[in-house]
C-alpha cells in the first residue's frame, strides 16, 4: 500500500488525510479538481515539506479517463471526493448525482481495471437519517432525507455492488460529522467559530435543537489509516464517530465558553431545513471501528469535544485564516 491515490485531497477531511499519509511515508497521489488558477485547494497551505512530496493530478471525479488515468501505478485508493453540502443539493441534485454517484462509479471501475489492492470509499453519517435508534450502528437502516445523502447511498451501494459482483476490495468508510481547522462555514461550528472570531454576539443560525456526534478531523484521519493499513472490513461498512452526543445549542455555549464570549443565538430561517429533511438526532456506535481496526478516538466525550473546539476556534481566530470566510453571510 505504497502508492496511494486520494480523491478529494483539496477539501477539508481530504487536506488533512493527504497531509498524514506524506508525513507516515506514504507516496500520495492528489486528486485535485481541475481548475485554471492551478489551485490545489487547502493543500496550497500545506508546509512546503509536504507539498514538494505531492505527487498533484489535476482532474474531474466526473471524468472516467481522467480517474482511470490517475490511479494507474497506485496500490490503494482513498475516495473522498464528494459534493457534501445539504441546503445547496436542493436546488441541483443533479450536480449530486453527477459528482457523488457518477464519479464513485467511476473510481470503482478504474479500481476494477487497475487492479488495486484496497478501496476505501467514504459515507456519511447523513445516509442513517434522524437516528430511529442509539446509539446507531452499522445496521441502522438508510434514509435519505436530503437529495445529499439520498445520492451517498446511492454511492454507498455502487461500492458495495462491486465487492459483491467483482469482489472488489472496498472498505466502506462511514464518519460521522468531523469539524476542525480548514472545513467550510456551510458546517455549524465553522459557522459559530468565524460568527464569535469577527466580534459577532447576536450568531444567526439554523435549528440548534438537533443533537450530533462531532468527531475531531484527526480523529476521522486516523480511522481511514486504521482501515488502510488493515486487512479486514472487504465489503463492510465501518461507522468512525466519538459515541458522544450533543445538541447544537450546547455545542454553541461549549465553543461560546472556550472562546470567552457572551452569544445569543438568533433563528436565521434561511438557514432552516425543510422540516422533512431536517436529521434530528445522530449518535455513534464505534464498537465495529474498535474491533475491526483496533480504532478509537482520541477527542472522545466533552473534555475531547471541548479540546477539539480549542483547536478549532484558535485555527479560525488566527486573521490570516478568518480572512478567507465570509463570517456574516450564509454559506450555502
Amino acid at each position: 500500500m505504497k502508492k496511494v491515490l486520494v480523491t478529494g485531497a483539496d477539501g477539508f477531511i481530504g487536506s488533512h488525510l493527504t497531509e498524514e499519509l506524506v508525513r507516515l511515508g506514504y507516496d500520495v497521489r492528489a486528486f485535485v479538481l481541475y481548475n485554471s488558477f492551478n489551485s490545489w485547494g487547502w493543500l496550497d497551505q500545506l508546509p512546503q515539506n509536504v507539498r514538494s512530496n505531492l505527487d498533484v493530478f489535476l482532474g474531474d471525479i466526473r471524468d472516467p479517463n481522467g480517474v482511470r488515468t490517475a490511479m494507474r501505478g497506485c496500490d490503494a485508493v482513498l475516495h473522498l471526493a464528494a459534493l457534501i453540502a445539504i441546503p445547496y443539493s436542493y436546488h441541483s441534485p443533479d450536480t449530486y448525482v453527477d459528482t457523488n454517484i457518477k464519479g464513485t462509479l467511476n473510481v470503482l471501475q478504474a479500481a476494477r481495471e487497475v487492479g488495486v489492492a484496497r478501496v476505501i470509499h467514504t459515507s456519511t453519517s447523513e445516509v442513517y437519517g434522524t437516528a430511529r435508534f442509539v446509539p446507531i450502528t452499522e445496521e441502522h437502516p438508510l434514509q435519505g432525507q436530503s437529495p445529499y445523502s439520498a445520492s451517498k447511498i446511492g454511492a454507498d451501494q455502487l461500492a458495495y455492488s462491486f465487492f459483491a459482483s467483482f469482489g472488489l476490495p472496498v472498505v466502506i468508510a462511514r464518519p460521522f460529522n468531523t469539524y476542525g481547522p480548514r472545513q467550510s462555514a456551510r458546517a455549524v461550528i465553522p459557522t459559530i467559530i468565524t460568527q464569535i472570531a469577527s466580534g459577532m454576539r447576536s450568531l444567526k443560525l439554523g435549528a440548534i435543537h438537533p443533537t450530533r456526534d462531532f468527531n475531531y478531523v484527526a480523529d476521522t484521519v486516523s480511522g481511514f489509516v486504521a482501515a488502510l493499513k488493515s486487512n479486514r472490513g472487504m465489503g463492510e461498512v465501518i461507522n468512525f464517530g466519538s459515541n458522544y452526543e450533543i445538541s447544537v445549542r450546547d455545542t454553541v455555549h461549549l465553543i461560546a465558553d472556550v472562546m470567552g464570549a457572551q452569544v445569543e443565538i438568533e433563528t436565521d430561517d434561511v438557514r432552516l431545513r425543510p422540516s422533512k429533511s431536517e436529521v434530528e438526532r445522530l449518535w455513534a456506535d464505534n464498537t465495529k471501528a474498535r474491533l475491526m481496526f483496533g480504532w478509537e478516538p482520541t477527542y472522545a466525550g466533552q473534555e475531547g469535544l471541548r479540546r477539539g473546539l480549542a483547536e478549532t476556534a484558535e485555527w479560525f481566530s488566527n486573521e490570516s485564516n478568518l480572512a478567507g470566510y465570509k463570517a456574516g453571510r450564509y454559506n450555502i
